[in-house]
């Protein structure tokens, strides 16, 4: 019985001081956001942005050697690919900015205009109107062959009055 007693004994107190260790773990990198997100009452989407369904319509069709590929939708944003011989050369969107105020803010300054919407250059490789005081379309270059002018050119094929005169 002592023999017992003394395997026992410092069996169940290494026992009790790994699971007091793992209860008290701090959470992981990943949990630690989800706790940050969580706690955070904003929504990531405005309820009043409008369905990505609404622009489906309002992006170009097909042209000059081109083919234009749904890729995602979702409130308040839709994106298509721009693919040429089964190349991405740019990805074309148009987001609600209601839900990312900063979004619209970036134009305010802006001393251009592409299709007489005030226009910016975000980083090399994507060029970004705004329609409305609301709805950012935006190129983003995917291949070096496309440049400035291209993604100016195919801000141009998009329905920017339909957009402009988009009810949310």
């Amino acid at each position: 019985m002592k023999q017992l007693r003394n395997v026992l004994a410092p069996l169940c107190l290494s026992a009790l001081l790994l699971f007091s260790a793992c209860a008290s773990a701090p959470p992981s990198p990943y949990e630690q956001v989800q706790q940050e997100t969580v706690g955070n009452q904003a929504p990531a989407v405005a309820d009043e942005a409008v369905q990505g369904s609404q622009f489906n319509a309002l992006f170009p069709s097909a042209a000059d050697g081109f083919n234009v590929v749904p890729s995602q939708e979702k409130q308040g944003f839709a994106e298509y690919k721009l693919n040429q011989d089964g190349t991405t050369m740019a990805m074309l969107s148009i987001n609600d900015t209601i839900s990312n105020p900063d979004a619209a803010a970036k134009f305010a300054g802006s001393d251009r205009t592409v299709a007489g919407y005030p226009a910016v250059d975000i980083g090399s490789k994507q060029t970004a109107i705004l329609v409305g005081d609301r709805f950012q379309v935006k190129v983003q270059s995917r291949d070096d062959a496309f440049g400035v002018s291209d993604r100016e050119a195919w801000i141009s094929k998009f329905d920017l009055d339909g957009l402009a005169n988009l009810k949310p």
